[in-house]
């Protein structure tokens, strides 16, 4: 008599009730998927709801399963367990200790020459969320060149890339010698660019230095030392908006984003197109002095990384898990000009994954 659900005695499963239905979609032979994209041939709703599981064992690492309909084939343990458990080559987290942290740099000579080298860089850069690439060349359009090689880039209303540069009449503050305090870029749109790339061609101004905030080490210590003010920021939506002669971006959000599991998601920080809504008089106090507390401790020694972009460097960034700032500067005292693009992070995801698995 066939089981709809099945539990291992021993091994990595053993905690695990398996559904039929849930292992039967995931066969993967050539009759059930197609080879080049790994879509299925069928669709799984038609799938008959009383399936069984008339017959399974374990041989060393692998279940191998028939099914009441005929279907058969095997699965490797490890990689059900990790899928189960969510359980990704990409790296976790690492909350950032500023006192002992150095730049994390790579050479732009040997990150696509070099495999093992472009590895090294993904994975810092989702451990830490960022790195800067040197050696680069110095020219306009150098940073589509770099994107390119991980991926597609993302085009915004400021174009496929854009300059940064002191200019009249500017449609962003970016565009200003203006002090720039740690913020997201574009938290008013659907879905807010994941990665920014930041490219030096030039740097020869007093001031204009940049910053890097973690906002996962600050979501961690507002968790621990302030829980009603990581409440209220986690819980209020906020409403950002751009506006300029062509277009007006609008987006409600939370300053802290937490995922399903309550952990951490993404942060949009951005004081000067950020606006609360008319909450009573007690949340919305709350919720200022949240704020306030948080833009202190944002634009802290504590939790900021600070550094000077040189002439063919990129600071490449995660632009939902990091803030970003550099100090007022002068253009009497040298050219600054900097080009940046964004790009999504199925784009390093999907490099990194592919780079790991590469059968």
């Amino acid at each position: 008599m066939g089981k709809k659900i099945i539990c291992l005695n021993k091994g990595k499963l053993s905690e695990f009730k398996l559904h039929s239905i849930w292992l039967r979609e995931r066969l993967n032979g050539s009759e059930f998927v197609d080879q080049n994209n790994l879509q299925r041939l069928y669709e799984p709703s038609l799938l008959d709801d009383n399936l069984l599981i008339n017959t399974y064992s374990v041989d060393a690492n692998i279940l191998n399963v028939e099914f009441s309909d005929g279907a058969k084939g095997s699965f490797n343990i490890d990689n059900l367990y990790n899928e189960i458990k969510n359980i990704d080559v990409i790296p976790e987290k690492k909350i950032w200790d500023v006192n002992n942290h150095n730049l994390e740099i790579f050479d732009n000579n040997k990150i696509f020459d070099n495999s093992n080298e472009l590895i090294k860089m993904l994975k810092v850069f989702y451990k830490y969320g960022y790195v800067i690439i040197k050696n680069t060349k110095a020219e306009e359009n150098e940073v589509i060149n770099f994107a390119e090689k991980l991926g597609p880039v993302r085009s915004t209303n400021f174009g496929k890339l854009f300059n940064v540069v002191s200019k009249p009449n500017p449609n962003d503050l970016a565009y200003t010698t203006l002090e720039l305090t740690s913020h997201s870029d574009n938290p008013y749109r659907k879905p807010v660019p994941g990665i920014q790339l930041l490219h030096c061609i030039a740097n020869e101004s007093t001031g204009g230095d940049s910053s890097l905030v973690d906002g996962f080490s600050i979501a961690n210590f507002l968790s621990y030392n302030q829980p009603e003010f990581y409440k209220v920021l986690t819980n209020t939506n906020v409403t950002f908006r751009f506006t300029d002669i062509d277009t007006i971006l609008v987006d409600e959000a939370k300053l802290i984003e937490l995922d399903h599991n309550n952990n951490f998601r993404q942060i949009r920080f951005s004081g000067r197109l950020e606006y609360a809504p008319l909450l009573d008089e007690k949340k919305l106090d709350l919720f200022y002095n949240a704020r306030k507390y948080m833009f202190k401790l944002c634009n802290s020694d504590e939790f900021k990384i600070k550094f000077r972009l040189s002439k063919g460097m990129i600071a490449m960034f995660d632009n939902l898990r990091l803030l970003h700032g550099r100090t007022k500067f002068n253009p009497s005292t040298g050219f600054r000009h900097l080009q940046g693009c964004y790009i999504d992070h199925d784009v390093t995801e999907g490099k990194l994954r592919r780079l790991l698995n590469p059968n």
